[in-house]
């Protein structure tokens, strides 16, 4: 009697619940991959055949640049549509992530929204506050995710930084340096397709300001648990108009808080490539160095040590393993990819161009 019970108390939990392998096995998230003239669409033709995601259209009407890249990843110019609208007419994706130019990003969730197909973009999410209007207009109404991937979110060390603030380890915060960018696009030599568009004032919607003033922008947003700025201030320089003669290659930031300070400093004239994060609270400090490394001090009296940091946690480890999980309903969305998070920094990346083109600090409205 008692193998019976068993028998058919497993039956029951089978009935209910299905095969434990076959619940928590769930097939590919099908993935249109709208542009391929963001170089960061490496990132998902390297790893398209992980098996969490499976590519079933690309959109791109430069057949040469598609050729090549579909070469080199060993996929078939199958996947090759000339038109977004006929990529998701043929491949009925659920989501698609944005590898064109940040103008673009809202022709995009135009043609996507009202198909109820997810999206990602590339940092920053909007050229322009109308822009992300309109965009998180069309994600609100069709009910969509609306994510902005950044290199950072997944970076060990910023959420370690963040867990510090978080248990109070360095008291409230007080100061955020970001550092971001690095040689120039032209001097680390991105191709054509990309260096094209991203020295372009419409398209990208300025140079070293969009590019890499974003990533700052971000983080201190989380960091300020989405609090917005009081002002933004903001100074440009031209320092190679001769390689960039329509855009700005050097920025540098102020957000002002009640009770805080974030400086950006976003430049294409760095002599190496970084993206590092400085927090100084009230007793402490934290510096992500890089993505794996942190250096912490706690205390006046403590000397600075420097950790080696783990990974996040799968999904929010990487950017579309994390898509994948957010579109199934598996894992929360993260407020640093978020739609709310990313309107505000949009709003400050405005402001700071206000800023730089009025010459005055410019107040963000309550």
């Amino acid at each position: 009697m008692p193998k019976l019970l068993a028998s058919l108390a497993a039956l029951l939990l089978l009935i209910l619940f299905g095969h434990p392998a076959a619940a928590q096995a769930s097939p590919p998230l099908r993935v249109g991959v709208a542009g391929l003239t963001h170089t960061h669409v490496h990132g998902i033709l390297g790893r398209a055949k992980r098996g969490d995601i499976i590519i079933v259209g690309i959109a791109e009407p430069n057949r040469d640049l598609a050729r090549r890249y579909t070469q080199q990843y060993g996929l078939s110019m199958d996947l090759v549509y000339n038109t977004l609208e006929e990529m998701l007419a043929k491949t009925k994706p659920e989501a698609v992530t944005a590898f064109g130019t940040i103008y673009q990003h809202l022709e995009v969730v135009q043609a996507c929204a009202p198909k109820g197909i997810h999206v990602m973009v590339e940092k920053p999410l909007a050229v322009n506050m109308d822009h992300a209007r309109q965009m998180q207009a069309l994600a609100q109404k069709h009910h969509i995710h609306l994510l902005t991937n950044y290199e950072t979110t997944w970076y060990g060390s910023n959420r370690a930084a963040y867990q510090l603030v978080q248990s109070h380890a360095l008291g409230d915060v007080r100061r955020m340096v970001a550092h971001d960018g690095h040689q120039g696009p032209k001097e680390i030599g991105v191709n054509k397709e990309f260096l094209d568009w991203l020295t372009d004032p419409v398209q990208n919607g300025g140079g070293a300001l969009p590019d890499f003033g974003c990533y700052g922008a971000d983080l201190m947003t989380w960091l300020m648990h989405g609090e917005r700025p009081l002002s933004v201030t903001a100074s440009a320089l031209h320092i190679k108009p001769d390689v960039y003669p329509r855009v700005e290659d050097d920025v540098t930031i102020l957000l002002t808080y009640p009770r805080a300070q974030g400086v950006i400093q976003a430049s294409w004239n760095w002599p190496y490539a970084r993206k590092d994060l400085e927090v100084y609270g009230q007793t402490g400090s934290a510096i992500a160095l890089d993505r794996d490394h942190l250096r912490v001090r706690r205390t006046e009296k403590d000397a600075p040590h420097d950790e080696t940091v783990a990974a996040p946690p799968a999904p929010y480890d990487e950017p579309f393993a994390y898509l994948a999980a957010v579109v199934r309903g598996t894992a929360p969305e993260d407020v640093l990819s978020a739609l709310p998070t990313n309107m505000l920094v949009v709003e400050i990346l405005d402001a700071a161009r206000k800023s730089i083109k009025e010459g005055r600090t410019v107040p963000l409205p309550r």
